[in-house]
């Protein structure tokens, strides 16, 4: 195994407390990593970085480049390397694939990225919508957002599976992003079912954490006692 660093803005926990400013532009966030996830300054839509490329994923499931000068309150980016692949070839739902990944993976204690491409059956997603201030909670700002099930398309899933020691650093178990090969639709995932494609894994051991210089970080509540409850329900999902 090679050491393989990860780039990551800020905290999820900073996020969950409503911490939806920054400074780092995306010409900034794109010179740590070619590959990743993230949001934009007042929660202005979903991110996905695929191939050096970074697309904005709006509230109404368009997608469209982001521009050089956007913001992001927090992001996570890498040089993917892949180090493990596992060909699909009949369909699969993303708790299957899931336990598929589980098999060929080195460790439960690493950081890995994980990209999928190919053909989706159907796939669920939900993006946030632009905020105003003053901000709400994360668990209040995604309340009521509208799920969007979408069949029989190509696209790439970008995403991090992340060790549950890094409780309010990062999201623990996955969070994955979807965006059509046509790169003019996506969101973030609530689940999918894959009909085929490939499934590439990058394997994290190094994380460059970034920390924001703003009072509201410094004021933010970062280890709320039902931290982990929030995460769950902001990702629509009890965890992997």
């Amino acid at each position: 195994m090679n050491r393989h660093e990860f780039f990551q803005t800020s905290l999820i926990s900073s996020l969950m407390d409503g911490v939806y400013e920054d400074e780092l532009t995306i010409g900034e966030l794109l010179s740590h990593g070619s590959f990743g996830l993230g949001t934009f300054n007042a929660l202005d839509g979903e991110m996905v970085i695929l191939d050096g490329h970074c697309y904005q994923l709006r509230g109404d499931g368009t997608s469209r480049p982001a521009p050089l000068g956007a913001k992001t309150p927090y992001a996570t980016v890498t040089d993917f390397v892949p180090s493990h692949r596992l060909e699909v070839r009949s369909p699969v739902t993303r708790a299957e694939i899931s336990k598929l990944i589980d098999k060929v993976l080195p460790s439960a204690n690493y950081m890995y990225a994980l990209r999928i491409t190919g053909h989706v059956d159907w796939v669920t997603t939900r993006t946030v919508v632009q905020q105003s201030k003053p901000y709400r909670p994360m668990v209040e700002a995604t309340d009521g957002e509208e799920i969007v099930r979408t069949e029989d398309v190509s696209g790439s899933f970008a995403g991090f599976r992340t060790p549950v020691y890094q409780q309010g650093i990062s999201v623990p178990g996955c969070h994955v992003h979807f965006i059509t090969e046509a790169r003019d639709h996506g969101g973030h995932v609530v689940d999918f079912q894959l009909g085929s494609g490939l499934v590439e894994v990058c394997v994290g051991t190094d994380l460059r954490l970034r920390l924001p210089i703003s009072t509201e970080f410094a004021h933010a509540e970062l280890a709320p006692e039902d931290l982990a409850i929030q995460v769950a329900k902001t990702e629509h999902t009890a965890g992997e």
